[in-house]
Formats: C-alpha cells, sequence, structure tokens
C-alpha cells in the first residue's frame, strides 16, 4: 500500500470528518479553527452525496487548498463509487444515484434526462480535485484512512478496498500496526476513542449529527451540528 508520509510540522494537525455535502457546517469549522501556514489539515472522505450541496464542499476544499495550510484530502467509498459512475478509476459506480449521487449531481446541475453526459457537465477542476484524493496519510503516531484498516494485516498489505468500505471487522477487532488510526465513514453519535488503536470521527453529520474535527496537538475536539453555525469545542483525551 503507498501512503503518503511526511515529517511532523511545526504547526497544528488537524482531522475532519466525514461532510457529505453539508457546506455551511464545514465553513463554520474553517471559521473557528482558522487552518494557517505551519498547519495540517487532514479530511478523511466522503465530501459527496446526500447532503444539499456537494459542489460547494468541494469549492471549499479547493479554497482551503489554495491557503496557507497544507491540506491532506482523503478519498472516501463515495467519491470511489461516483468516480466509477463518471467513467475514471473507481469502484462500484452503479452504486452512486442509489447512495446519495443524485442529489450530488443535483448540485451540478445535472439532471436526469443529463446523466449520460455527466462527466462534461462538471468542472473540471472538481474532477481533477477527485482523481488526485489520496487513500491514506501516516503522520505518526496517527494513520488517516476513510474507513479503516484490516486488523490482521500489516500496513503495507493494506487493500484499496478495505481502506474505503471495511466497517465493524476494523471497529471490533484490534489491529496489528504500530499507529492510531483515525477514520470517518461509520457514523456514531459520539467520537470512538479506542486509544491507541483507533478514533472514529464521522459523528453523522448528514443524518442530523455533527461534524467533528479534532486538532491533534493540543488535544481539543471542534463539533457544528447539522443546521447550525455554532462551533462548540472541548479537550479531548488522545493520550
Amino acid at each position: 500500500m503507498a501512503t503518503n508520509q511526511k515529517p511532523k510540522s511545526e504547526g497544528r494537525l488537524f482531522a475532519i470528518g466525514d461532510i457529505h455535502g453539508c457546506p455551511d457546517e464545514l465553513d463554520a469549522i474553517l471559521k473557528s479553527i482558522k487552518p494557517a501556514a505551519g498547519d495540517t489539515v487532514v479530511f478523511v472522505g466522503d465530501y459527496v452525496d446526500r447532503g444539499p450541496s456537494a459542489r460547494e464542499v468541494v469549492e471549499l476544499a479547493l479554497e482551503l487548498e489554495r491557503g496557507d495550510a497544507e491540506c491532506v484530502f482523503l478519498k472516501g467509498n463515495h467519491e470511489d463509487m461516483m468516480l466509477s459512475f463518471l467513467g475514471m478509476p473507481g469502484n462500484y459506480g452503479e452504486s452512486f444515484l442509489f447512495n446519495g449521487g443524485i442529489t450530488t449531481l443535483d448540485s451540478y446541475g445535472v439532471r436526469e434526462e443529463d446523466l449520460e453526459d455527466a462527466f462534461a457537465r462538471l468542472p473540471a477542476t472538481h474532477l481533477d480535485f477527485m482523481s488526485r484524493l489520496a487513500t491514506s496519510y501516516l503522520r505518526p503516531p496517527y494513520l488517516f484512512v476513510h474507513a479503516g484498516i484490516e486488523p490482521s494485516r500489516q500496513l503495507e498489505e493494506q487493500q484499496p478496498e478495505d481502506l474505503l468500505w471495511i466497517r465493524q471487522e476494523f471497529i471490533f477487532s484490534p489491529h496489528k500496526i504500530d499507529a492510531t488510526v483515525v477514520f470517518g465513514h461509520t457514523p456514531m453519535r459520539g467520537v470512538m476513542i479506542d486509544l491507541p488503536y483507533k478514533l472514529g470521527i464521522d459523528t453523522g453529520l448528514v443524518y442530523g449529527g455533527k461534524l467533528t474535527c479534532v486538532e491533534f496537538t493540543e488535544g481539543v475536539l471542534y463539533q457544528v451540528q447539522r443546521g447550525h453555525r455554532a462551533v462548540k469545542s472541548r479537550s479531548i483525551p488522545l493520550r
């Protein structure tokens, strides 16, 4: 498994959970944490599907990418399905429309009669964003992925299918790699803290839950409730 890895920078390290087409809550989090030069912001994937405007979420991501902070955008299973549907490298494109993809395409002005021409109707910058998403990011002592890892395998043995799709097998088992796995994909009512093995940060935003952001340097949890703009923060035990 090819893994992006960079040494620790001097700034703060953030991770943001599944967004699923909810730009207002993402905007609120970004304005609260104010990423700056030296900071690193890792997104664990699932920018699109189900929520009201995947297009605006990607625009916010691209805007952040043009800023001073280092950004790491990981691929979620929903981006993988979308890419496959559009005829790009990916899997399970036949499931895209039934898993929130209709709402995603609607945010781009693509209607049912336009589906066969969907690729040509999406902005080139957005297609480029989707095509260069990474599947993992190693920043010791943390490994960031979308869904998790196959717990019986070493890091170099992991397969993209598991990184994007695995659930219970990972969540309910300790793993063998020497890192805390930070993941999304499986929505939970609260952040899952199972140290030193895993940290789950998908708190079900699109289902009426919250968007979660963890700041690892000082150990701070930022959250905003669906449909709200007020971001609440508190300390979180990470050691």
